[in-house]
């Protein structure tokens, strides 16, 4: 056998080889792979569809805390503010008591101290009903 019929013989007999490679398998072989296939998919789907309901309700509730956490803050500098600008108004209002003498002095430090004690009691609630 010349070399060159020899190449043709290898030749042919690698096309038979390549040709077995891409042999169609089974129904019942496709089938059984098919459903392997599909309940793999299934699984991971529900996995990832699992995880994604975990994170989205940890994301919530992170949410509804830092909600939480921002609103109490808020609350109380709302309350510190109110008790600020009720202890200014109480400094303004004993000053202006030095006008009156006896017991009017008196009944007007009385007065503006009682509006400071009850400022600093809302104050003390707000912060309270939002901690």
């Amino acid at each position: 056998m010349s070399s060159r019929q020899f190449l043709w013989a290898l030749s042919a007999a690698g096309l038979l080889v390549l040709a077995g490679c891409n042999k169609a398998a089974s129904p019942d072989t496709v089938q059984n792979d098919v459903a392997k296939a599909t309940n793999s998919a299934e699984e991971k789907d529900a996995k990832a569809a699992q995880a994604q309901a975990e994170t989205e309700a940890s994301a919530s509730k992170d949410i509804q805390s830092a909600e939480e956490k921002a609103n109490s803050q808020t609350a109380s500098a709302a309350a510190d503010t109110g008790l600020t600008e009720a202890e200014g108004r109480n400094k303004i209002a004993l000053a202006n008591c030095e006008a009156l003498s006896g017991d009017l002095q008196q009944a007007c430090k009385d007065k503006a101290n009682a509006e400071l004690d009850m400022a600093k009691a809302n104050a003390k609630r707000m912060k309270a009903d939002h901690s």
